[in-house]
């Protein structure tokens, strides 16, 4: 399949590497308790596909409405065709966001070492 014959709006190198390194560290993440989920513009076969092809093991969801994402958690939106710029959250166990990174382009983006560094930050602290 030539490059981005998917969709258009389907992921970027970018965010590629993003999700394969959440996926690369998912067992630490689950070690810490943590849990990592993803919510793309993609329709859900051009999700299902880059899931398969990177064999991701934590929840991706799929058909978000850009607009509606970006008015709840203030993400970037690119115009034509619209998808979400990255941005990631890390909550606390009541749901409280203890960090987010928000990216309005390629780079910029939370990395699941900084996750788990944070993570385990918090985790020291409280103890």
């Amino acid at each position: 399949m030539r490059r981005g014959a998917l969709q258009p709006r389907a992921w970027c190198p970018f965010c590629d590497a993003q999700l394969r390194s959440f996926q690369r560290e998912h067992h630490r993440l689950e070690e810490l308790g943590a849990a990592v989920v993803s919510l793309p513009v993609d329709d859900e076969e051009t999700t299902a596909a880059l899931t398969d092809k990177y064999r991701i093991g934590f929840p991706v969801g799929h058909s978000a409405d850009a607009h509606e994402v970006a008015a709840a958690t203030g993400v970037f939106v690119n115009p034509d065709p619209a998808a979400l710029q990255a941005t990631g959250f890390v909550l606390d166990p009541e749901g409280r966001v203890l960090v987010s990174a928000y990216s309005s382009g390629a780079i910029g983006r939370l990395t699941a070492d900084d996750a788990i560094g944070l993570i385990r930050h918090v985790q020291a602290a409280a103890a």
